[in-house]
């Protein structure tokens, strides 16, 4: 790939649409199928994540994330705010499961693979409470609140371990600590 898709799609590159279908169409529609309660419910959610990935694609940061995990990460967003409307919860198993792409490319599979298991080593440095926050938070797509409630812990209390485990996972994935300064957990 000459250049990254979501930047020549924040440039205004019609082809990039195209491309930006066929690269990524496979994953989110199995993360689509796998959260939602019906087909219909899939194929309407497929096409609002498109839109959120035509409209964020400005804000990809290639240091931050691949394409493919800023993607992921878009459809998993979008997908849980459906679910919460409806009121159900996801039923995601795992962070590998999110960010592993139905796809024929070895390359960009075995790089997804490496971020997913980098990662979960990351998670495993963590203090059990904040493991147990973190994975509650992104696995499960429970709010601080939900975290709350569920832990009986204090909503500030679930906030700061969030915060904290998050800075601990970007500084072992070597992500650098401007994080603490952005974070807003």
């Amino acid at each position: 790939m000459a250049q990254v898709i979501l930047k020549r799609i924040a440039s205004g590159d019609k082809s990039a649409v195209q491309d930006c279908l066929k690269t990524y169409g496979g994953l989110i529609w199995s993360l689509a199928r796998r959260m939602s309660p019906n087909p219909e419910e899939a194929e309407d959610a497929v096409q609002e994540i498109f839109i959120d990935i035509w409209k964020n694609a400005a804000r990809f940061d290639e240091t931050q994330a691949s394409e493919t995990t800023f993607v992921a990460m878009i459809a998993r967003r979008r997908l849980i705010d459906r679910l919460r409307k409806i009121n159900r919860q996801p039923n995601v198993d795992s962070l590998e499961d999110v960010l592993v792409e139905p796809t024929n490319d070895r390359e960009q599979d075995l790089q997804v693979c490496v971020e997913a298991r980098e990662a979960a080593a990351a998670m495993k440095n963590l203090r059990p409470e904040q493991r147990q926050i973190l994975h509650l938070s992104i696995i499960q797509g429970f709010s601080h609140q939900e975290i709350a409630d569920a832990l009986k812990m204090p909503l500030g209390t679930v906030k700061t371990h969030a915060r904290r485990g998050l800075i601990q996972v970007r500084e072992f994935l070597g992500l650098g600590s401007d994080f603490e300064k952005e974070a807003t957990v």
